[in-house]
Order: structure tokens, then C-alpha cells, then sequence
């Protein structure tokens, strides 16, 4: 796989940045969470983890029983830890943690030893692009993705790959913020989206997020998404809006944990004026 495929913006960001360092993260996890039933009186660095945990919960549950028998992907991994959650606690058959820099798998390998000790064949870190997965044709039984989809340059090659790779049957679970131009997303408080074409949400977006605006996030329209993966031969592909129990929550940590004009506190007003939302898309290969 050519390493100058990867954007010059994620090269940094999870290379020589290592961004599980930054302080709106904590304990090795890069997500934003799922902050269900989490106290937000005042959220500790545990009470994150635990929110980053739960959203990967939420993702797995999506894959059907017995889940011993599934063999499993996750494209974008990070450090591999909720690769490790998946097959600690879920008891898949086998997870691969699949990711597009070879630092993070550097870092997967090392943080997850004892795991990869523990199980040697059920449970691997490999290099792998959302649109070149090393796996044969039809060789999984599940494919899902926490919060890296936003990053990929674009999402009809990754329906495709994914496509490729899953038996007939098999399941795809992506959670990640999209937008969604001429809709409203989230609760809107403020100005709407309304009629807004894609265009003007992404350039909305540069203003009021560093992450979009430096190209490290993409602004991929939800139905954008769906398009595609219909078109590349999945069927009964659903959507979830998840924005309440992600946005809220995170803003209240990072309230504690960034200074108050940091951009990132600006994703709770993009939801709230309906430019993206945070969602969980399942499907089926046919």
C-alpha cells in the first residue's frame, strides 16, 4: 500500500501528533463517545473512557448472534483498543484492526501485547486502506468502523471494498458524523440548514471547525453514504440518528478540558444548527 495515499493532515495528526494525546481524549481511545446514562455534572477522564467504551458496544451489538462464529473487521482501528474490547467482550471468532498508518498499528501491537499473546489467532493489527482491505473476497462475516469514516477522502470506494470483502449476508456497521444538506439534523436551536446545499454546509463547517477546515475531517453527506452503499449491492440500509447522546456530553468534557474558545467546542453549535449529526449506519451485503 503507497503511504503517500494518506492525506498529509491524518499523516500528522496520527503520526508525530499521536492525537490520543490531546486532552478532549483520554485513555487511549480517539472517538467522541456515546454519554448515555453518564453522569455530566462533572465528567471525569473515567467517565470518558467510558463513553468512548460504550460506543463501541453500540456498534457491536449491531452484529447478530452467535457472535462467537463471526469473523470480523475494523477499518480505522487506532491504537486497537476497541478492536481488543470487541473480541474480549463480544467473543467474535476473530477481529483484524485495520488502519492506514503504520504508527498507529505500531502502537495497536504494543498496547494490546497481552491481548495479541492471549490470542494469537483470533485477534490481529495489519495495514489497510478503506479502499485496499487485505482480505480476500467474501472472507468476512462483519466490517465496522468507529469514527474514522470522516476522514476518508471519499466513501464510494470504501462501500465497494467493503462490499468485496463480506460474505453474502454479511454485516457493515459505520458510526461517525455526516452531514446532511437540505435536512435539519440534531435539535435545532439555532439556523437551520434548511435548503443549504452540501456545499455550503462543508464551507460552514471550515468556519466553525479547525478539523474541517485543516482537511482532516471531510464533509460527507448522510444520504451521500446510503447512495453508495446501495449502489454497491447492500440492502436494507439503515440510519440512526445518535447526535444526543454524543454532542451534549462531549461538549460538557471538553467544557473542563479545552480552553473555552477552542474550536472543537463548536461541534455541539454545528449540530444544534443542524450541519452534521452523528449516526450509525447498518446494512446488509446481498
Amino acid at each position: 500500500m503507497n503511504q503517500n495515499h494518506i492525506p498529509p493532515t491524518v499523516h500528522r495528526t496520527y503520526g508525530a501528533d499521536d492525537l490520543s494525546r490531546a486532552a478532549s481524549f483520554a485513555g487511549g481511545f480517539i472517538n467522541f463517545g456515546d454519554w448515555h446514562g453518564i453522569d455530566l455534572t462533572a465528567p471525569t477522564p473515567e467517565d470518558r473512557v467510558r463513553s468512548q467504551e460504550q460506543l463501541y458496544r453500540r456498534v457491536l451489538r449491531e452484529f447478530p448472534e452467535p457472535r462467537e462464529q463471526l469473523r470480523l473487521a475494523e477499518v480505522g482501528c487506532g491504537r486497537g483498543l476497541g478492536a481488543a474490547l470487541a473480541l474480549r467482550e463480544f467473543r467474535f471468532a476473530a477481529v483484524a484492526g485495520v488502519d492506514i498508518h503504520p504508527d498507529q498499528i505500531e502502537r495497536a501491537r504494543a498496547v494490546n501485547a497481552r491481548a495479541l499473546a492471549t490470542y494469537p489467532d483470533r485477534l490481529a493489527y495489519t495495514l489497510g486502506a478503506a479502499d485496499e482491505l487485505p482480505f480476500p473476497e467474501g472472507s468476512l462475516d462483519g466490517v465496522y468502523s468507529v469514527e474514522a469514516a470522516q476522514h476518508f477522502r471519499e466513501l464510494t470506494s470504501f462501500a465497494d471494498e467493503t462490499a468485496r470483502v463480506l460474505r453474502p449476508g454479511g454485516r457493515l456497521v459505520v458510526t461517525t458524523f455526516f452531514t446532511s444538506a437540505g435536512t435539519s439534523a440534531g435539535t435545532s436551536t439555532g439556523t437551520s440548514a434548511g435548503t443549504s446545499t452540501a456545499r455550503d454546509v462543508a464551507e460552514r463547517l471550515s468556519i466553525l471547525l479547525g478539523s474541517f477546515a485543516d482537511g482532516l475531517d471531510v464533509a460527507h453527506p448522510i444520504d451521500g453514504f446510503t447512495a453508495d452503499l446501495t449502489k454497491a449491492g447492500f440492502t436494507s440500509v439503515a440510519t440512526e440518528s445518535i447526535g444526543a447522546d454524543v454532542w451534549p456530553g462531549l461538549d460538557r468534557y471538553l467544557e473542563d478540558a479545552v480552553p473555552s474558545d477552542h474550536w472543537s467546542r463548536n461541534f455541539l453549535t454545528a449540530w444544534r444548527d443542524g450541519l452534521l449529526d452523528y449516526y450509525v449506519v447498518t446494512a446488509e451485503r446481498a
